[in-house]
């Protein structure tokens, strides 16, 4: 049987670190909206004699992504690892001052975007023995200038801990992994400037992060 993993949010920055740390281990389906992203992916999981499927789509499209999540179901039978990465970073700014277009984009990609996926993917996960699913968390609630990330990323992480809490006996299993600082496109935005020097390299990150999943 073929090992699937899912991976949203796999064309740039850890996640797609990850998906190519898990090949040739499993067949990735990796999704994201940047094409280009998505077949350099492709290029360096070939290069290491594994096999990906790419899926060019947007989380936030509902209709989207339960027709992807049937066609895993009908190809596949159900997935035995999913790795959520995607995020949407709204510019930093005061809190008086977030505009409505950010907070609803925020709203939508990291906390809504979520629940519905843990409501498609669950059923997946649950027919294969032993699956798991994979959250990074980043914790900048209650920081100056964090109002719209670190408010969704934070109900983000609250949906996450639920699930976990209410399937630690029945499965499936639900991890949630804290990264270690990389110069990723997301972190740039919020520390321009930055010394990259002085970060984690991004596929050395991913690696690591996938070594902590045993």
């Amino acid at each position: 049987m073929t090992r699937l993993a899912l991976v949203t949010g796999a064309s740039r920055g850890l996640g797609a670190a990850m998906a190519e740390e898990l090949a040739p281990t499993y067949t990735v389906l990796a999704v994201a909206r940047t094409v280009g992203g998505l077949e350099d992916l492709d290029d360096r999981i070939q290069a290491r004699g594994g096999q990906a499927t790419l899926a060019l789509l947007d989380i936030t499209d509902d209709g989207a992504m339960q027709h992807l999540c049937r066609s895993i179901h009908d190809r596949w039978g159900g997935v035995d690892l999913w790795v959520h990465t995607a995020i949407h970073a709204a510019p930093l700014t005061p809190t008086d001052q977030v505009e409505g277009k950010d907070w609803d984009r925020s709203l939508a990609t990291n906390v809504e975007a979520t629940r519905r996926l843990i409501t498609f993917v669950a059923p997946l996960l649950r027919a294969r023995e032993g699956a798991r699913a994979v959250f990074l968390d980043d914790d900048r609630a209650g920081q100056p200038f964090f109002g719209s990330y670190g408010a969704t990323k934070a109900a983000q992480m609250a949906l996450v801990r639920s699930w976990a809490a209410e399937t630690q006996r029945v499965g499936p299993s639900v991890r949630i992994l804290m990264p270690e600082p990389v110069p990723t496109a997301l972190r740039a935005r919020f520390f321009p400037g930055e010394d990259h020097d002085a970060l984690a390299d991004v596929r050395a990150e991913g690696a690591r992060l996938v070594a902590a999943l045993g």
